[in-house]
């Protein structure tokens, strides 16, 4: 019996469904993905054992309903192609637009995989049935993302090898409560830029140049419940969020999430102009909504209306062109215009982080529902 990945159970089930369709010269997107830069979504490994001693007691109520909620799987089937999917003209579509929009979906595909790959690691490696059964719940949404997205790819003649990334692509590790802080803002910092785009192509649906973007709503709420996942999680242990060389931390993790995410969207012109969307503008709407969302569970939120905000920011992708400019031009020269770019990156990034973050209390409760 055939199973197609928006309806598997378990990511395994997803995976094999990619695996068997027909093969498809993929080798340049794979390889895309496959790039470790510090912009490129990573793989990332830690500490298992330590996460597989986690005990949600102190947020059982919360944990089992939400839980719940996951294993009813309002999305199952929902991330397959069907009559709402309008033809696409791959041939006839802008080239600048044609190479920023592709190199945008194995971005996705790539950042949703690596979740997948976690997650399932962390399912198969733990014996405690809590965080066992979030995890596969969690490496199964993961999953379905990364095969539509694929499937979205496979139009275009090309597709992301994603049992060849699981074997070939370098791993980071991070520490647990690295972890927990990053996955967090990154589930979070997605629900924020799918809700954002799609309700900005509800109102300008000239602008929705491919039929991806009607699917939007449903992938953000997935993101959203992962992020309430881990913002259960970073309650569980009131140090992590209390101490003061956590707050620090957490402090780190917004600054460097947001940087990237404004340097990587600023690489892509064609693509936010083709959505009709000024990513000045997005980057902010999406930090403001995170920002908002982020008070659930951690102290202090950046202050995105200091006037060093975005100056620096704007440092940091200057920094980053010139880094790539050198990558390019190679040799000596090419090699010393990349220390130069570091340099500005590093500099620009530590006035980032001597801005003074806003403080905020936290609730008792934690749980939030999708509001945008």
């Amino acid at each position: 019996m055939n199973v197609h990945s928006s309806t598997a159970r378990t990511a395994e089930e997803a995976i094999a469904a990619q695996e068997a369709l027909p093969p498809l010269t993929n080798e340049a997107a794979t390889q895309v993905a496959m790039s470790n830069t510090l912009l490129t979504p990573r793989f990332y490994t830690t500490d298992f054992d330590e996460m597989d001693a986690i005990d949600v007691t102190p947020v059982r109520d919360e944990w089992d309903k939400l839980i719940a909620q996951m294993k009813s799987d309002p999305n199952n089937g929902h991330f397959k192609k069907n009559a709402d999917w309008d033809n696409v003209d791959w041939d006839g579509m802008e080239p600048g637009l044609k190479a920023e929009f592709i190199d945008f979906l194995i971005s996705s595909c790539t950042a949703e995989f690596s979740g997948c790959v976690l997650y399932k690691e962390m399912k198969r490696r733990g014996t405690n049935a809590d965080i066992t059964t979030l995890f596969q719940l969690m490496a199964r949404d993961e999953a379905r993302h990364a095969g539509f997205i694929n499937d979205a790819l496979r139009e275009a003649g090309i597709a992301v090898n994603l049992g060849f990334l699981t074997q070939a692509k370098k791993y980071t590790y991070f520490r647990p409560k690295f972890i927990y802080y990053a996955t967090y803002l990154s589930e979070k910092i997605g629900y924020a830029r799918y809700i954002t785009i799609f309700r900005h192509l509800e109102a300008h649906p000239e602008h929705r140049f491919h039929p991806i973007f009607k699917w939007f709503r449903e992938w953000c709420n997935d993101e959203f419940s992962h992020g309430e996942a881990f913002a259960l999680l970073l309650k569980t242990d009131p140090n992590l969020t209390n101490s003061r060389m956590n707050r620090l931390w957490i402090k780190f993790f917004l600054t460097a999430v947001y940087s990237t995410m404004w340097v990587r969207d600023h690489q892509r012109p064609a693509f936010h102009a083709a959505l009709g969307v000024d990513p000045a503008w997005y980057g902010q709407e999406v930090f403001r909504k995170t920002s908002e969302i982020s008070k659930q569970v951690f102290p202090m939120t950046l202050d995105i209306d200091s006037p060093r905000w975005i100056p620096n920011l704007e440092r940091m992708q200057a920094a980053n062109e010139q880094i790539a400019a050198g990558r390019k031009q190679g040799g000596f020269g090419g090699w010393v215009r990349r220390m130069a770019g570091s340099a500005g990156a590093a500099i620009a990034f530590v006035a980032l982080l001597t801005i003074p973050v806003e403080k905020n209390a936290v609730p008792a409760n934690p749980r939030l529902e999708p509001a945008y």
